[in-house]
Protein backbone atom coordinates (compact mmCIF):
# COMPACT_ATOMS: atom_id res chain seq x y z
CA UNK A 1 0.00 0.00 0.00
CA UNK A 2 2.18 2.87 -1.34
CA UNK A 3 0.34 6.26 0.48
CA UNK A 4 1.93 9.22 -0.95
CA UNK A 5 1.68 12.29 1.13
CA UNK A 6 2.22 15.67 -0.80
CA UNK A 7 0.54 17.49 1.99
CA UNK A 8 3.01 16.76 4.70
CA UNK A 9 4.56 19.38 6.01
CA UNK A 10 7.08 17.65 8.47
CA UNK A 11 10.44 18.86 7.35
CA UNK A 12 12.20 15.97 10.12
CA UNK A 13 13.14 13.53 7.50
CA UNK A 14 14.95 11.03 9.89
CA UNK A 15 11.70 10.52 11.95
CA UNK A 16 11.14 6.69 11.16
CA UNK A 17 7.36 8.14 10.77
CA UNK A 18 7.65 10.62 8.06
CA UNK A 19 6.02 9.12 5.64
CA UNK A 20 9.10 10.16 3.20
CA UNK A 21 10.85 6.98 5.14
CA UNK A 22 7.86 4.48 3.83
CA UNK A 23 5.00 3.47 2.25
CA UNK A 24 2.25 3.87 5.06
CA UNK A 25 1.60 7.64 3.92
CA UNK A 26 0.55 9.35 7.34
CA UNK A 27 -0.64 6.10 9.93
CA UNK A 28 2.93 5.53 11.06
CA UNK A 29 2.63 9.05 12.74
CA UNK A 30 -0.33 9.17 13.78
CA UNK A 31 -0.19 6.26 16.22
CA UNK A 32 3.11 7.30 17.46
CA UNK A 33 1.30 10.58 17.97
CA UNK A 34 -1.59 9.20 19.62
CA UNK A 35 0.45 6.85 21.58
CA UNK A 36 2.88 9.88 23.06
CA UNK A 37 -0.41 11.98 23.62
CA UNK A 38 0.78 14.72 20.91
CA UNK A 39 -0.60 16.38 18.01
CA UNK A 40 1.45 15.55 15.15
CA UNK A 41 4.10 18.55 13.73
CA UNK A 42 1.70 19.72 10.53
CA UNK A 43 -0.97 20.75 12.45
CA UNK A 44 0.89 22.77 14.26
CA UNK A 45 2.80 24.30 11.24
CA UNK A 46 -0.72 25.11 10.32
CA UNK A 47 -0.81 28.26 12.40
CA UNK A 48 1.10 30.68 11.28
CA UNK A 49 2.01 31.66 14.75
CA UNK A 50 5.72 31.42 16.75
CA UNK A 51 5.24 27.79 18.82
CA UNK A 52 5.13 29.12 22.44
CA UNK A 53 6.19 25.94 23.92
CA UNK A 54 8.64 23.23 22.65
CA UNK A 55 6.46 20.75 22.59
CA UNK A 56 3.91 18.37 20.74
CA UNK A 57 1.25 17.45 23.50
CA UNK A 58 -1.93 18.37 23.55
CA UNK A 59 -1.51 21.34 26.08
CA UNK A 60 1.09 22.73 23.69
CA UNK A 61 -1.07 22.71 20.58
CA UNK A 62 -3.91 24.19 23.38
CA UNK A 63 -1.43 26.88 23.74
CA UNK A 64 -0.48 27.74 20.68
CA UNK A 65 -4.67 27.98 19.21
CA UNK A 66 -4.86 29.82 22.61
CA UNK A 67 -2.03 32.28 21.46
CA UNK A 68 -2.51 32.80 18.25
CA UNK A 69 -6.54 33.66 18.87
CA UNK A 70 -5.33 36.01 21.38
CA UNK A 71 -3.10 38.03 19.07
CA UNK A 72 -5.86 37.60 16.23
CA UNK A 73 -4.05 35.44 13.92
CA UNK A 74 -6.84 32.75 13.83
Amino acid sequence: MNQAVEFCTCTDHECPYNPVNHDQGCTLCILKNLEEKEIPSCFHKDIDFPKPTENWHYEDFAALVTCAKAAGKL
